[in-house]
């Protein structure tokens, strides 16, 4: 089976938040190398909603990983804002499946040391009184304001998340980097916060570029502008999403472009792929 390679598009790349061009990362231990990424090449716009999916082991979140500054590439670039990265930076924030909260902290606290330290490290002046003020009105936003000094093991784990969304939005990120997280979360829950996250990043001032990694499908046609398709290694294919903003579940679900959409990349993800996988012997 041939190799699917996505171009790079040099036309767009004044107006990109993120350039991925070339990017490739191999594992390397004592006596093997493992290739986690070939080849890979996307443009992600300021404002974009952007989710990648594909099954378990080809490569989604070793690729965010790598735009978080986590991860370094062994080939390529990846440039944010023009700039090539060399680690984790201010304008960038994380949201990680485990919530990864402060456990001797309050919710309140959590939010306000990380919005304080952001600021600091970008220079600027804020005190601790500031950015309290700044994390009671992120966590009215996701409405636990009335949780505020509870410890997150007092919290379910839909609350925690809300505290981690508060938490990223609140230091006020260009780009939200988002790794499956609502995946360890029951459907009625998960269905709350991706219309919780919507309305946020909807009603931003300054709209911010969201990158979301997930499996499931349904989830991506909802929120995404795009959706980049992963195969092992590489991206199989970007697929955009028409469906008119504000989206509401119920109206998404009954259109055609739903339909269409969803025809398409359950092909892709139940048929496409094990043809891949068993044509390159690749084992996930």
């Amino acid at each position: 089976m041939s190799e699917y390679i996505v171009p790079f598009d040099s036309e767009k790349s004044d107006e990109a938040a993120i350039e991925i061009k070339n990017l490739g990362l191999v594992y390397e231990s004592e006596n093997t190398s493992y290739e986690a990424l070939k080849n890979i090449n996307l443009n992600i716009k300021k404002g974009e909603f952007i989710c990648i999916v594909g099954q378990s082991g080809c490569g989604k979140s070793t690729l965010l990983s790598v735009l978080e500054g986590l991860n370094t590439a062994t080939s390529g670039k990846v440039k944010i804002n023009g700039k090539e990265i060399s680690g984790p930076g201010v304008e960038r924030a994380v949201v990680f499946q485990n919530y990864s909260l402060f456990p001797w902290m309050s919710a309140k606290e959590n939010v306000s040391f990380a919005v304080y330290e952001t600021y600091k490290k970008r220079g600027q002046k804020l005190s601790h009184k500031e950015a309290d003020t700044i994390a009671d009105d992120f966590l009215r936003k996701v409405e636990l304001n009335r949780f505020e000094d509870k410890l997150p093991g007092e919290l379910s784990g839909g609350m925690q998340q809300r505290v981690a969304i508060a938490r990223a939005m609140a230091c006020n990120p260009e780009i939200l980097l988002m790794d499956e997280p609502f995946g360890a979360l029951d459907a009625k829950i998960r269905e709350n916060l991706q219309a919780l996250l919507l309305k946020l990043w909807r009603e931003d001032e300054h709209k911010k570029t969201v990158v979301f990694v997930t499996h499931d499908l349904n989830e991506a046609i909802l929120l995404a502008d795009r959706i980049v398709f992963m195969m092992p290694l590489r991206i199989h294919s970007i697929i955009d999403v028409n469906i008119p903003r504000p989206r509401l579940r119920e109206a998404v679900y009954e259109s055609a472009e739903y339909k269409k959409l969803s025809k398409e990349l359950n092909h892709l993800f139940y048929n496409d792929v094990t043809s891949f996988v068993n044509d390159n012997e690749v084992v996930i």
